[in-house]
């Protein structure tokens, strides 16, 4: 079991603001199990608050568990982290956002793959709320699930823009098995 683990892998509290220059490349972030109470309950793989915006390639976040929200990674507060060629497997969270989850943050995603993520609200693969923008390109969505918005959920005024994305096998509870959207803007 994880109980032992540490809550992040990689954890980036205020006052860190990372950077491009902070570069994570052929890493797998795994084991993370952020089951305490805030700020410990969110982002088990990797928590990126207030404009810690890294930039990770090639890297794997898989089997991390978070109480609340961002199973794989959680960005907050203009965290807007780069990321190419990654992977985002087997994560979960026991509200929102199982693979990642964002708030007013607008990470850029490209070549990356969510599969097998898991949310019990709201976003299995991505959650994002409060004019998160993220920009994904050429990114797969396979079976994730959560209560509303499997692949991606969208709320609180959010407009991700996505480019050649696939979308297969996600599914929800309630709405949206690939997107939902509440509050927010279609993709």
């Amino acid at each position: 079991n994880n109980d032992e683990n540490s809550y992040h892998v990689f954890y980036h509290p205020d006052g860190t603001v990372l950077d491009s220059t902070a570069i994570l490349d052929g890493f797998t972030i795994t084991g993370g199990n952020a089951e305490s109470s805030v700020p410990h309950n969110q982002g088990a793989g990797m928590h990126n608050y207030n404009g810690s915006s890294p930039t990770l390639t090639n890297c794997t976040f898989a089997g991390n568990w978070a109480s609340f929200d961002g199973g794989g990674m959680f960005n907050i507060g203009g965290s807007s982290p780069s990321l190419t060629n990654c992977m985002f497997q087997d994560n979960s969270a026991a509200y929102e956002g199982g693979g990642m989850f964002n708030s007013g943050s607008s990470p850029s995603l490209t070549d990356c793959t969510f599969q097998d993520n898991s949310a019990t609200s709201e976003g299995g693969g991505i959650y994002n709320a409060s004019y998160s923008s993220p920009s994904l390109t050429n990114c797969v969505f396979a079976g994730n699930s959560s209560g509303s918005g499997g692949g991606i959920y969208n709320a609180w005024s959010s407009s991700p823009t996505l480019t050649s994305c696939t979308f297969t096998g996600n599914s929800a509870v309630h709405n949206g098995g690939g997107i939902y959207n509440w509050n927010g803007s279609s993709p």
